[in-house]
């Protein structure tokens, strides 16, 4: 591409005959190198502004990828610590529910001791009132023989 200094610098040569006009040819030359040396600046900016722009696409896209990483990494980590919290949840039930049968296996043992107690107790008593009964039937007859006797 021509820069704005290779037009300013480009010479003609002169011809005698049939030439143009040497001061309008300078001055269409001299308003093209504005023209030019403009569009070329504007040109370079724009390439510059371009690879500006590029480098933050590119910078974007970066912190994109990452950040679809680190969501994807935070939605499998949820998931792994909902499992982990549903597996322990069911320990904890399945735990609790050994320990509910284990008392009630507990109790159902000490109210049958606690039957046989009673029942234990209960022929105690009925044993003590035989003997009682037998007793106060042997004094009554003692009795009677005392009062036979006099």
């Amino acid at each position: 591409m021509l820069t704005p200094l290779d037009i300013e610098n480009k010479k003609f040569s002169k011809q005698m005959v049939n030439g143009y006009n040497v001061d309008e040819v300078d001055d269409f030359l001299d308003e093209l190198t504005k023209d030019y040396a403009k569009l070329y600046k504007e040109s370079t900016e724009s390439k510059s502004k371009i690879d500006e722009l590029n480098g933050d696409v590119e910078k974007y896209r970066t912190i994109e990828s990452t950040l679809q990483s680190t969501l994807l990494m935070a939605q499998t980590t949820a998931e792994e610590v909902k499992s982990v919290a549903q597996k322990e949840a069911e320990q904890i039930i399945r735990e609790a529910q050994n320990q509910a049968h284990s008392a009630v296996e507990e109790l159902n043992t000490q109210i049958a001791l606690k039957q046989k107690e009673l029942e234990d107790v209960k022929k105690q008593v009925d044993v003590y009132k035989a003997k009682m009964e037998a007793l106060l039937i042997s004094q009554l007859e003692l009795l009677k023989d005392v009062n036979k006797d006099e």
